[in-house]
């Protein structure tokens, strides 16, 4: 029209896609809030140090015995603090100040660091002292865990608890990534002593975080932290069909569909091998948590997150399944890649549920459940994966564990409709 400047179609097509981009990119509004800012970063700083200290003791542990079996009793020594103090720490959390029980417990962990440390420079080599310290720090990290959770909720608007959860897995799957990655330069050009010292100096950021948190007193009924309250919290998922299949599919997931155990038999019978496939193997699912994250905008618009988690954690058994059968490298890291994605979104959308459908009086006790699964299903799935495939092979211990999940999730979810109709809200 004469006399109306007209915006070139190309124009209007650019402005489209960067409206799109932006609503499809992570939703980053929870970091104007400062205290939160300084949390996660805090936290994803530690992370890293927390996974390199993870590799470094495994390497140190099989350097002092030479046997796989020592490296294995790394296992219980983490999970058995994470399951006593994990439901232990969620109960402290809901009857004490948030913020000192933080710190207390972030000191506990910095301490475990600081104890490796000392033994890696003096010399001893005693695998005992490394599993006692494992413990510890394993313990720091149950009674932390549920506790930085729990705050969530108390920092942000409710509409802004899944985008803080996105960024918190994200900062995670960051961590999971960076960490052995640094830990192999590291251990191969300063040894374990240099790991562990790094491992203390970034801790130090989430102490500084949890030190200028603002004063987080108890909300609600105050119960008693024991067994007790442990118990409370126990009837209060088993009593309410959405908070206890925010579990079960999670259990499902895991226990059907982690191949990550059978990433060395895969790397052997079809790559020959290689080093450089198995490194592959392993982190592919965090490269598809960090692409998911990167591009999770629309994760918290999503109100249906019942179904939404029926449907994910589906596609996540499926695209496992078609990983165990896919015969390139590229492939099946692709396939793990897409399902490393849609675990990042289960688990975005089960933290959401748990940290906006309870009571703030709840939701530590709640969180240390959620830190006890989370720990759990994974060992479970490595337990399953490698019994099936010693009784019936790779593929159908791969393959069929995937396919059983897709199933179990969509029958668990047309067994429980309050599930698949629970709307978020905010």
């Amino acid at each position: 029209m004469p006399g109306i400047a007209q915006e070139p179609h190309g124009g209007r097509m650019s402005g489209l896609f960067r409206t799109r981009l932006r609503r499809a990119a992570v939703d980053t509004r929870p970091l104007r809030t400062p205290a939160y800012r300084r949390l996660l970063l805090g936290q994803g700083v530690s992370f890293i140090g927390f996974q390199l200290t993870a590799v470094a003791v495994s390497a140190q542990v099989y350097a002092i015995t030479g046997s796989s079996l020592w490296v294995g009793l790394l296992g219980p020594a983490n999970l058995i603090p994470l399951v006593v103090f994990g439901l232990w720490g969620g109960a402290v959390a809901d009857a004490v100040e948030r913020r000192r029980l933080l710190i207390i417990g972030s000191l506990v962990a910095w301490s475990a660091s600081l104890a490796l440390l000392a033994h890696a420079w003096s010399g001893l080599g005693n695998v005992y002292f490394i599993l006692a310290a494992v413990a510890v720090q394993s313990t720091g990290f149950a009674v932390t865990s549920p506790v930085r959770y729990a705050i969530i909720p108390r920092l942000l608007p409710t509409e802004q608890v899944a985008a803080a959860n996105t960024l918190n897995f994200l900062a995670g799957s960051i961590g999971t990534v960076a960490g052995p990655l640094l830990a192999g330069v590291v251990l191969a050009r300063g040894g374990y002593a240099t790991a562990y010292l790094l491992d203390a100096l970034l801790f130090a950021a989430v102490l500084y975080a949890a030190v200028r948190l603002p004063r987080l007193a108890p909300l609600g009924d105050i119960a008693r932290p024991g067994l007790r309250s442990v118990a409370d919290g126990l009837r209060y998922i088993a009593g309410r069909p959405i908070v206890m299949m925010s579990f079960v599919v999670d259990i499902i997931a895991m226990a059907f569909a982690m191949p990550r155990a059978l990433y060395p038999e895969l790397t052997a019978d079809r790559f020959g091998g290689s080093p450089v496939a198995f490194g592959w193997l392993s982190a592919s699912l965090a490269i598809g948590s960090v692409a998911a994250g990167l591009f999770s905008g629309w994760v918290g618009r999503v109100r249906r997150q019942g179904a939404g988690l029926v449907v994910v954690i589906a596609l996540w058994g499926l695209t496992v399944a078609a990983a165990g059968v896919a015969g390139p490298l590229w492939l099946v890291v692709a396939l793990l890649a897409a399902g490393g994605a849609f675990d990042l979104v289960s688990a975005v959308w089960r933290q959401t549920i748990l940290q906006t459908y309870a009571p703030d009086e709840m939701r530590g006790r709640l969180q240390g459940v959620f830190m006890v699964v989370v720990a759990g299903g994974p060992r479970l799935g490595d337990l399953r994966a490698g019994a099936t495939a010693g009784a019936f092979g790779l593929v159908p211990a791969w393959a069929g564990g995937g396919l059983i999940c897709a199933v179990l999730v969509l029958a668990a979810g047309l067994a429980v409709p309050a599930f698949r109709r629970y709307q978020a809200t905010g």
